[in-house]
């Protein structure tokens, strides 16, 4: 293994001290009077011999590791794979590095997630808050940690949030469902307190509310894919009579289509709340409520170094427009 250059070995290789060495590569060349010869020749060794900094001593001594730690419900699941690929490039262009990983909805996991990353000493965090975390969010502010909430947000922690629009999103997706002339649209949704699965329950009740149209809810477990939920979802369509449902995630409307299909029965109109890479081969292509991930990602990045770098005077609260994307599955 080859050995790792130390800023001794630089000074001793061009007869300076190591002090000197210091300076320069820490941008300080001017402020203590280095002239820019020496400056030059010693940038040059250091490319010439691949010197890396130590980046423990670095943190240390700057108090700042430029690693962001982001926390999502399930990074294989494309609207939040999408966000970490735009939050990575995004904080990369800003100096900075991201560690991210899933919490699958599990409290305790989250929890012992959050404790690894603040044990790394990261410079800020970006969560999807799972129901429970009210007290680690907290604490996390408390130990002056900066931190944006994201897709939800915990009406009890003042802390900043990026989130969809996702009432007036589901609002327009049903509006548009009514506006084809369908009579009994359901919505199949989770059993959850989360701020975005209220909020499109909300838009849902909203739209049937004002066409005077009775509604048909339907709730799931977190496990969508079992054959228990499959046969829930072919229940209530069959037994309602739906003309149409509004899936709540992308997830529910993929575990609707298999049940749906795999019992031969006809589909409804149908649309999905987030986009999927199936949606638009499926036939007929399924259309969707579409998050603005390039925008929602762009203000959590932005809010969040200007915590970091003690810029944000107040708690921000970022609501991004969705757009209704209508596709063959409900016209």
């Amino acid at each position: 293994m080859k050995k790792r250059v130390l800023i001794s070995d630089i000074a001793k290789a061009l007869g300076i001290s190591v002090t000197t060495v210091s300076f320069i590569l820490n941008d300080k060349a001017k402020e203590k009077r280095i002239s820019d010869a020496l400056t030059k020749r010693v940038l040059e060794y250091v490319e010439k011999v691949g010197y890396k900094p130590n980046q423990l001593a670095k943190s240390l001594r700057t108090g700042q590791t430029k690693i962001l730690g982001l926390l999502v419900e399930d990074i294989a699941n494309p609207f939040f794979s999408n966000v970490a690929k735009y939050i990575e490039r995004q904080a990369y262009s800003a100096g900075y590095h991201i560690i991210y990983c899933s919490m699958n909805n599990d409290e305790n996991k989250a929890k012992e997630l959050i404790q690894l990353f603040m044990d790394r000493q990261v410079d800020g965090f970006i969560i999807t808050p799972s129901e429970g975390l009210e007290e680690t969010i907290s604490n996390i502010k408390q130990n002056n940690i900066p931190v944006v909430l994201f897709d939800r947000f915990i009406p009890t922690v003042d802390t900043s949030y990026v989130v969809s629009d996702n009432k007036k999103g589901a609002y327009e997706a049903t509006r548009h469902l009514l506006e084809q002339a369908n009579k009994r649209i359901g919505l199949i949704s989770l059993y959850s307190n989360q701020t975005q699965m209220r909020d499109r329950l909300d838009g849902y009740m909203q739209a049937m509310d004002e066409f005077q149209t009775p509604s048909f809810i339907k709730k799931l477990q977190m496990e969508t894919d079992d054959e228990e939920s499959k046969a829930q979802i072919v229940e209530f369509v069959q037994s309602n009579n739906l003309d149409a449902v509004l899936f709540a995630t992308n997830y529910l409307a993929i575990a609707g289509l298999k049940a749906l299909k795999g019992e031969n029965v006809a589909l409804p109109k149908m649309v999905a709340f987030d986009e999927h890479t199936l949606f638009k081969l499926h036939d007929p292509s399924i259309s969707v409520v579409s998050q603005d991930i390039e925008h929602l990602t762009l203000e959590l990045i932005q809010t969040l170094i200007a915590e970091i770098e003690g810029k944000l005077k107040e708690t921000r609260k970022i609501v991004i427009p969705c757009e209704l994307i209508v596709r063959e599955s409900s016209i």
